[in-house]
């Protein structure tokens, strides 16, 4: 299956749905045309029952994404601004709660709204040249698509200021070091370790990582007895699921399961 737009490239495949922010020339900027296409592409892969896991890059290997479009936000107006960001909004949380796992390959530049988006997905590949930061303060404004929200989740709200106030960049070991990639690769190879770790989490029951992935991005915005509560909850629930039998029965068997997601 290979779907065409304009500034994106969708292609899904054994199980693996990949999209390629395709602004080369642009180091892959994000503007609204970008992220209305890649809404659209999150609808797709949603809707399609064959794609198990969904992993994200950037063309031309010098940029994931190397920020927001600033001649298309430049002239505009404090509702248009509203209007644009709260669109981004809306497409990271479809991001963020898409039902199956998200891997960031990281191949270059993620800076601003290109880190920003890099944090909507559950795993974070970044090549050993990748560079990440908010450097929105150096324009006058701030990050407006997560950047301070997400971050100080992920990294702690001491280090997120420090990106956040003085707009400096990190390299990718720095970025591992303080919890925002989960993993360093040589450059050139994000892409491969990511379609490697798919390919593991292909082998998981879908049921159960859709099930662990709401738990965790649920439970962190509740206080911990509800959280532990949620938690019991879908644990409990999928105890109702053929793939929790044929799991646990595999495991006593000694063998392999064959789990048929559901």
């Amino acid at each position: 299956m290979n779907i065409n737009y304009e500034t994106i490239i969708l292609e899904i495949s054994d199980g693996v749905a990949t999209i390629t922010l395709n602004r080369p020339r642009a180091l892959n900027a994000l503007n609204a045309q970008l992220f209305g296409e890649f809404d659209q592409a999150l609808g797709e892969v949603t809707a399609n029952p064959e794609a198990r896991v969904l992993i994200v890059t950037g063309s031309g290997g010098k940029a994931f994404a190397a920020g927001g479009d600033i001649v298309f936000m430049q002239p505009l107006t404090s509702l248009q601004a509203r209007e644009f960001v709260m669109s981004i909004r809306d497409t990271m949380l479809k991001l963020e709660n898409l039902p199956i796992p998200t891997i960031a390959a990281i191949n270059g530049m993620t800076l601003g709204g290109g880190n920003e988006l890099a944090m909507g997905f559950d795993l974070r590949i970044a090549e050993e040249q990748a560079v990440f930061g908010q450097p929105e303060i150096n324009l006058g404004i701030i990050p407006g698509a997560g950047g301070t929200q997400r971050l100080p989740r992920l990294v702690g709200m001491t280090r997120a200021k420090e990106l956040v106030f003085l707009g400096e960049t990190i390299n990718a070991q720095e970025a591992y070091r303080i919890g925002l990639v989960n993993l360093v690769v040589p450059t050139g190879t994000a892409l491969e370790k990511a379609g490697e770790i798919a390919k593991k989490l292909i082998a998981k029951s879908a049921v159960a990582l859709k099930i662990a992935k709401s738990s965790m991005n649920v439970g962190i915005q509740l206080d911990i007895g509800s959280a532990l509560t949620y938690e019991a909850e879908c644990f409990s629930g999928l105890f109702a699921t053929e793939d929790q039998k044929e799991g646990m029965l595999a495991f006593m068997e000694k063998r392999k399961p064959a789990y048929k997601n559901r």
